[in-house]
């Protein structure tokens, strides 16, 4: 077992659970303090967790609250991340700073994908991934965690990247990368809110086994860095892609008439999406966290049968 980081703070379940070989899985917080509005947000942080622990595994929200990086969090803390304005949106460029001025942080892909390595957890659960975004042979606004996902080594578990992105463009990053792609029960790359993207997936697996398998070989090698698992959102929970296209891009250009960008802009794109579709992309994006969340623990629980 990799002894976690003296700097963490982990709850007494998940440190018992890490000692013990036990499976753990990592959930981000960036999606509970700028994701979703309140209470939604609170209401699917505590949802996620408990289908984790229905299906064998601790879960381990991961963020930062007075300058400590916290692995695992009490009720209370959740409903701090999820009311609280003063919440910092962190990824690993932000976690010195975040940490060494004693603030509160909610965990992005990278940062989570860091702090959860740190711990010894292998597995982590998320929404979508960030990537390349539209436009940005000009902007080159590449989100930071494809490169942590090229460093990083934990499986990330996520119904692909998110759909307000260039998807091809991502896809090319993260063959560069050298991240494996693992399509979980279809031949074609999910795209959030839809099943279909129109892409083919690099790879296919239709078991958590094979999953785990393929994490034992890639670590065993030496091979640093991530294992992508997208899994598609169920099909009763879909926006198809035909329908959400158009949604999206009446965001996008919303966004370039307000001049948001950079670190703001996923937030705005997302919020704004929400209002365009009444709520149904809310709670498309609540329904696909659940379904991640239930492959996530059953990955976990066997890659750590595996030791």
């Amino acid at each position: 077992m990799t002894s976690p980081h003296p700097s963490l703070t982990l709850t007494d379940e998940v440190a018992a659970a890490l000692h013990d070989g036990r499976p753990v899985v990592a959930l981000e917080s960036t999606i509970i303090s700028h994701g979703m509005p309140y209470p939604q947000n609170v209401e699917m942080a505590n949802g996620v967790e408990k289908i984790i622990r229905d299906h064998g595994a601790v879960p381990a929200t991961i963020a930062v609250l007075g300058g400590r990086p916290r692995i695992g969090l009490e009720p209370a803390d959740l409903e701090l991340l999820a009311t609280s304005p003063d919440v910092a949106k962190v990824s690993v460029r932000e976690l010195p700073i975040v940490i060494a001025e004693g603030r509160h942080g909610a965990t992005t892909v990278a940062a989570t994908m860091r702090l959860a390595a740190l711990a010894g957890i292998s597995v982590f659960v998320t929404g979508g991934l960030g990537g390349v975004h539209r436009g940005a042979p000009d902007s080159f606004d590449i989100s930071a965690d494809l490169t942590e996902l090229s460093t990083t080594s934990v499986a990330v578990v996520s119904a692909g990247v998110k759909s307000i992105l260039d998807i091809g463009l991502t896809l090319e990053k993260l063959e560069t990368l050298r991240v494996p792609v693992l399509a979980f029960g279809t031949d074609e790359f999910p795209a959030f809110f839809s099943r279909s993207s129109g892409f083919d997936a690099p790879a296919r697996v239709d078991s958590a086994a094979e999953v785990a398998a393929i994490m034992a070989a890639k670590w065993g090698l030496g091979i640093d860095g991530a294992v992508s698992v997208v899994n598609p959102i169920p099909a009763q929970d879909e926006i198809p892609a035909a329908q959400i296209d158009g949604i999206i891009e009446q965001a996008v250009r919303d966004m370039q008439d307000q001049g948001i960008h950079g670190k703001d802009a996923t937030p705005y794109l997302l919020g704004r999406i929400v209002e365009l579709t009444d709520g149904a992309s809310l709670r498309a994006n609540i329904a696909l966290v659940n379904n991640n969340a239930r492959v996530g623990a059953q990955i976990a629980a066997a890659y750590a049968a595996r030791d």
